[in-house]
């Protein structure tokens, strides 16, 4: 009977140690990355037993919040440029930082659509889209509205399509009309048209038209979590890594 006491107090003290080493991990994350971390957050929990609490919006959204105070122990930008800014203002752990994936422009219609261009060819996109609409993430603040006017300037197309431009928060909810069908064309990543089935890719965008697509994570500056860093470190583990390329997403060369 003793022994079974003892065992029991033993288990007991097991799981209150544990459970006091469990850490929540707050990641603020680019709206592209939802369907991929989601599934890597759900296998660092299940690994390491903390929790992670995933945010996901517009790059630019979330670096102001971040600049604004917000509790955010990790950032996962679409674009090099809102990191920039916070490790120029000190908002992010610069040692922490580094670039996590790259990913492809591309053009996207419903599903079922017979739509296939030739994107390096502005004649053949000019007369596909003619004066339809087309759905982008903001195009001076959202990395992925940014890039697509970059690729529309680059072909010498903005000016044409800029006033049929709807304009929305974030990649996703440019992805989303055109999804449902409000819209019939939308610029988006190469992933966000992989994530859903009721959208056909109809080309991709040549790599030279736009800034390269890359997604620095880091950890914030003002996280008093230690298992952020933790995070960080298995975002880039090969089985991280598997999952992310199974969602359309490339994995930049790092330094050994």
């Amino acid at each position: 009977m003793l022994a079974r006491f003892i065992t029991l107090i033993a288990a007991v003290l097991a799981f209150v140690a544990s459970t006091a080493q469990a850490e929540r991990i707050t990641v603020f994350a680019a709206s592209s990355l939802k369907n991929a971390l989601e599934e890597i957050a759900a296998e660092f929990d299940a690994d390491t037993g903390h929790k992670t609490l995933l945010s996901f919006a517009g790059s630019s959204a979330l670096a102001r919040q971040i600049q604004l105070g917000a509790p955010a122990d990790v950032f996962i930008s679409a674009s090099p440029d809102w990191m920039d800014l916070l490790e120029q203002g000190g908002e992010i752990d610069a040692a922490s930082r580094f670039d996590l994936l790259e990913n492809d422009l591309v053009l996207i219609a419903p599903a079922g659509t017979p739509a296939e261009v030739d994107l390096q060819n502005p004649a053949e996109l000019e007369q596909l889209i003619g004066d339809t609409l087309l759905s982008m993430a903001l195009v001076e603040a959202v990395p992925a509205g940014i890039y697509g006017k970059a690729a529309l300037v680059s072909l010498g197309l903005w000016d044409r399509v800029a006033p049929n431009v709807v304009q929305t928060s974030n990649v996703r909810a440019a992805l989303a009309l055109v999804s449902l069908g409000e819209v019939p064309f939308g610029i988006v990543y190469a992933s966000d048209a992989l994530a859903d089935s009721r959208v056909t890719l109809v080309g991709a965008f040549p790599t030279d038209t736009h800034p390269d697509i890359v997604y620095p994570a880091a950890r914030v500056q003002s996280s008093k979590v230690p298992a952020a860093q933790d995070f960080l470190n298995y975002l880039a583990t090969p089985d991280s890594e598997r999952i992310f390329e199974n969602h359309g997403f490339q994995i930049p060369q790092r330094p050994q």
